[in-house]
């Protein structure tokens, strides 16, 4: 599944680099979110594969806050980014005829850069509380990763304000973002109402479909995983989520956005004609521009 993940989302990354059809803010902020992804899974995979492989369950402290740190930035990211995208469907379909006049280059770059930075503050800023805390040796998380709730259970000082300050990053990147994305599919779903063709219907509803996908997954488990009582407990059902959404979600996006997206799916054909992916590449040859 972590070589899958890994491998899709580089697709995705290589079609909308190589395609210039694809060089557009929506496909764009997808290469961005497919990056995040591949920081995403590979946080805490390939740990977890070592600890398999070595039959040993430990991890050294040091390893821990990195984990949490980019545990955080990424999905912090991945957050940023559905929304982002979620702005830019309404903006396409709401709003058809200024759409390249809203998104021009400066806000595209500026939207991705600010998605970064929010995540960037919001890790910086849990880990260093984190450095804070004592812990007493050979304590039990009862995960498969250092997840950021359940380290503090084990935290032998005081951790009052760095729960206060979980839960109000969760309200923060959880329900404003999220808030955002609904306002956007109920402007988008009003506006798509009003088509009176149903071929036009279909078409734009199947240009919002893979998102709409990927922001139930990601938002159906992640939510579900911080906001239940099993954040902190020992119970199984939390670590199920989180598997769905820190494995099952990054590797399932390319399979998704490509499924349902004709542009993908000739950028990724383009690719199997590439040379240096087809192993067919038998030297340079002079091309006329």
């Amino acid at each position: 599944m972590f070589v899958v993940a890994v491998l899709g989302n580089l697709l995705i990354i290589l079609a909308v680099s190589i395609d210039s059809h694809l060089h557009t803010p929506m496909y764009f902020f997808l290469s961005n979110l497919s990056f995040s992804d591949i920081g995403f899974i590979s946080t805490t995979i390939p740990k977890m594969l070592v600890n398999i492989q070595t039959q040993s369950k430990s991890i050294t402290y040091a390893e821990c806050i990195t984990q949490i740190y980019f545990f955080m930035l990424f999905g912090g990211t991945d957050i940023c980014l559905l929304t982002v995208m979620a702005y830019d469907r309404f903006v396409a379909i709401c709003h058809p005829l200024h759409y390249s006049v809203i998104m021009n280059p400066q806000l595209i770059i500026l939207l991705v850069l600010v998605s970064w930075f929010i995540s960037f503050s919001y890790s910086l800023i849990q880990s260093l509380l984190m450095l804070r805390l004592s812990f007493c040796t050979n304590q039990i998380i009862k995960h498969f990763y250092c997840e950021y709730a359940k380290a503090l259970t084990i935290a032998c000082s005081d951790t009052l304000i760095n729960h206060i300050l979980l839960y109000i990053l969760i309200c923060i990147l959880g329900f404003i973002p999220f808030s955002g994305i609904l306002y956007s599919y109920s402007k988008i779903v009003s506006s798509i109402l009003r088509i009176p063709s149903t071929d036009g219907k279909y078409k734009a509803f199947s240009t919002c479909g893979s998102h709409i996908s990927v922001v139930s997954l990601f938002y159906g488990t992640g939510l579900g995983v911080y906001l239940s009582s099993d954040a902190t407990s020992s119970s199984g059902k939390g670590m199920v989520a989180s598997v769905m959404y820190t494995v099952v979600t990054p590797m399932l996006n390319p399979f998704i956005y490509s499924l349902r997206n004709k542009d993908i799916k000739k950028a990724l054909k383009t690719l199997g004609t590439i040379p240096f992916l087809s192993g067919k590449f038998t030297g340079f040859r002079h091309l006329n521009c």
